[in-house]
């Protein structure tokens, strides 16, 4: 038997399949969840991206600022026998996600590809320019 969700996320959920539940960042669905592995030379980092066609992704390095953006929509449409809509329904929703790499990483060493729902970055790692003091840059205090 079929139980109203009360308590659950929606009422109408119930009523028919919310197949767009799917793209909802607010749902708890996995959408940019993001793992991020460190090893010895780089940061690889997995971002979930569930039905969000290539395409639609972009990855954007700005003032040391990794930011990965990414697009959707999806319309659905049920019609009767007598071509009357029965449920007609849209979805548009965007989402990014910014990461600090570092200046000193440039666009072209960043390797990304995407399979199955997952972005991949690859990062190299950089260390941080040193910013050396001369003892010649002092003023001699009197006294």
């Amino acid at each position: 038997m079929m139980m109203p969700s009360i308590f659950g996320e929606n009422l109408f959920d119930d009523f028919f399949d919310n197949s767009f539940r799917d793209f909802s960042i607010g749902q708890g669905n996995g959408l940019m969840k993001t793992d991020v592995k460190e090893s010895d030379g780089d940061y690889e980092i997995d971002m979930s991206l569930p039905g969000v066609n290539k395409e639609d992704i972009k990855a954007e390095l700005k003032d040391g600022y990794l930011t990965v953006s990414a697009q959707t929509s999806n319309e659905k449409e049920d019609k009767d026998e007598n071509k009357k809509y029965v449920r007609r329904e849209r979805y548009y929703g965007s989402c990014s996600r910014s990461f600090y790499v570092g200046e000193q990483v440039k666009q072209e060493e960043i390797k990304a590809r995407y399979e199955n729902g997952v972005l991949t970055l690859n990062i190299p790692k950089k260390e941080p320019e040193k910013v050396e003091t001369d003892a010649s840059n002092y003023i001699a205090i009197e006294g």
